[in-house]
C-alpha cells in the first residue's frame, strides 16, 4: 500500500509542474502585455495556496513583477492626473515590500555546501526603498480617515524595514528620522485599537522623540488598566508624573489609585510631595482638600480649599469641598444625643454655611445632580426654605436620588 502511494505521489508531481509551468507563463503573457495583471497576480496566488509552491523563487518573481507594473501604471495616472485611486496605489506598494521580503528570506536560504549567493536582495532593496515613502503616506492617509487597522499596517510595515536583512545596507533605524513618528503613530494607532502588544512593539523606538514621552506613557498606562495589569499602570503613572508633575492625568489617577487601595499613608505622603514641588497647583491644592475633607480634618481642609479657590474661584470641585465641611459637620452634629435649641441652632449655622457653595457647585456643574441634589434637599428642609426645597425635591423624585 505504501509502495502503491508513492508511485502514485510520483506520477502526479509532473502534473504539479506542468500547472507549475502553465500558470507562470499565462501570468507572464498578461505582464508582457501589460494587461489584465489582476489575472496574472490570481494566478500566482492560487499557486502560493499549495505549500509545494511556497518555496519557488520563479512564483514570487512573477508576481512581484505583475504587483510592481501596477503600481507603475497606477503612479503613471496620478502623475498625468488622470483618475486613480491613491489608496490603491500604497496597497501596490505594500503588497510589493511582504513580496520582495518572502523571496528575500528565500534567496538567503543556504545551498548544500552552506553557501548564500544573494541574487536579488539588491536589485528589490533598491527598488523598495524608492517606493518606502508610499508606506508613510498611507499610514498617515489611514490615519486621517481614523482607520486605525490600516494605518497600524502601513507603519509596521515601514519600521520592519529596519530590521529586516533585506534593507540592512541602509540602515533605517539610524539614518531614517521619520521612524521614531512612524513609531508614535503605530503605537498611537494600537492604542485606538485596544491591543498592547502591539504598542509594546514599537515603544522604545517611539520614545526616541522625546516631545511625545507625556503622550506615549498615558497611553500604555491607559491600556494597562483596561487590561489590569496594575502594576504596569501605577509603574506607568508614576513614571507620567516624574516626567511631568502637572499633567492633568497622572497625579489624580495614583492618587485615586492609593484612595481605592486604601492606601492613605502612602496618598498623603505622594501628596504632600508633589505639593512641596509646586505648592500653588491646582489639582495638588485640589487632592489635599479631598484627603483632609475625608480624614475629617475640617478646619486644614477650609485653609486649603480656601487657598484653592483663590487661586482658581471658577473650580467647581472646590465649591463642593468648601460646601462638603460644613454639610459633613452638620450631619455629625445632628447626630448627638443632645436635643437642645442651642444645638439646633449650631446645625442650621452649619447648613447655612454650606448652602451658598453648594449653590454654586450646582451652578458651576450642573450635569453632577447625584452629589448637589441630596445636599441641597437636606440643606433646605433645615432651614425651612419652602420654596426651594419643593424644586429641589420635585427634582429628586425625577432623579430618584
Amino acid at each position: 500500500m505504501k509502495r502503491l502511494f508513492f508511485y502514485l505521489l510520483l506520477s502526479t508531481l509532473p502534473l504539479f509542474a506542468t500547472a507549475q509551468k502553465k500558470a507562470i507563463s499565462q501570468a507572464k503573457t498578461y505582464i508582457k502585455s501589460g494587461r489584465d495583471l489582476d489575472k496574472a497576480v490570481k494566478l500566482m496566488e492560487d499557486l502560493l495556496k499549495d505549500s509545494t509552491f511556497r518555496r519557488n523563487e520563479k512564483v514570487w518573481l512573477t508576481m512581484g513583477d505583475a504587483v510592481k507594473m501596477q503600481y507603475d501604471q497606477g503612479n503613471r495616472k496620478l502623475y498625468l492626473k488622470q483618475q486613480y485611486d491613491t489608496a490603491s496605489l500604497f496597497a501596490k506598494a505594500k503588497d510589493l515590500f511582504h513580496i520582495y521580503e518572502c523571496l528575500d528570506s528565500l534567496d538567503a536560504t543556504p545551498n548544500k555546501k552552506g553557501k548564500i549567493d544573494l541574487n536579488y536582495r539588491d536589485k528589490h532593496a533598491h527598488v523598495l526603498n524608492a517606493l518606502r515613502p508610499n508606506l508613510y503616506n498611507g499610514a498617515a492617509y489611514y490615519l486621517r480617515k481614523h482607520d486605525f487597522k490600516n494605518a497600524w499596517a502601513f507603519d509596521d510595515t515601514y519600521l520592519e524595514c529596519g530590521t529586516k536583512p533585506l534593507f540592512n545596507e541602509y540602515k533605517y533605524l539610524d539614518n531614517d528620522t521619520m521612524m521614531p513618528k512612524a513609531a508614535y503613530r503605530a503605537l498611537y494607532s494600537a492604542y485606538r485599537l485596544g491591543e498592547i502588544n502591539k504598542m509594546k512593539k514599537y515603544v522604545e523606538l517611539a520614545e526616541r522623540d522625546s516631545t511625545k514621552l507625556e503622550n506615549i506613557v498615558q497611553y500604555m498606562a491607559e491600556v494597562q488598566l483596561k487590561d489590569k495589569d496594575t502594576i504596569s499602570y501605577v509603574a506607568s503613572l508614576k513614571r507620567g508624573f516624574k516626567l511631568s508633575p502637572s499633567h492633568p492625568f497622572f497625579f489624580p489617577r495614583l492618587v485615586d489609585y492609593y484612595n481605592a487601595k486604601a492606601m492613605t499613608d502612602s496618598a498623603t505622603v505622594f501628596i504632600d510631595n508633589a505639593l512641596a514641588t509646586d505648592s500653588a497647583n491646582v489639582l495638588f491644592l485640589f487632592a489635599k482638600s479631598t484627603a483632609l475633607l475625608n480624614d475629617k480634618n475640617y478646619e486644614q481642609c477650609l485653609d486649603i480649599t480656601t487657598k484653592l479657590l483663590e487661586i482658581n474661584d471658577s473650580m467647581p470641585e472646590a465649591y463642593c469641598n468648601m460646601g462638603l465641611v460644613y454639610y459633613n459637620q452638620a450631619l455629625e452634629l445632628d447626630k448627638t444625643t443632645q436635643r437642645s435649641r442651642k444645638k439646633r441652632q449650631a446645625v442650621n449655622n452649619l447648613y447655612e454655611k454650606s448652602r451658598p457653595y453648594m449653590e454654586k457647585f450646582r451652578e458651576l456643574a450642573p450635569q453632577q445632580q447625584a452629589k448637589w441634589v441630596p445636599a441641597l434637599y437636606t440643606i433646605y428642609l433645615y432651614l425651612n426654605m419652602g420654596k426651594e426645597f419643593e424644586e429641589i425635591d420635585r427634582l429628586r423624585e425625577t432623579l430618584k436620588l
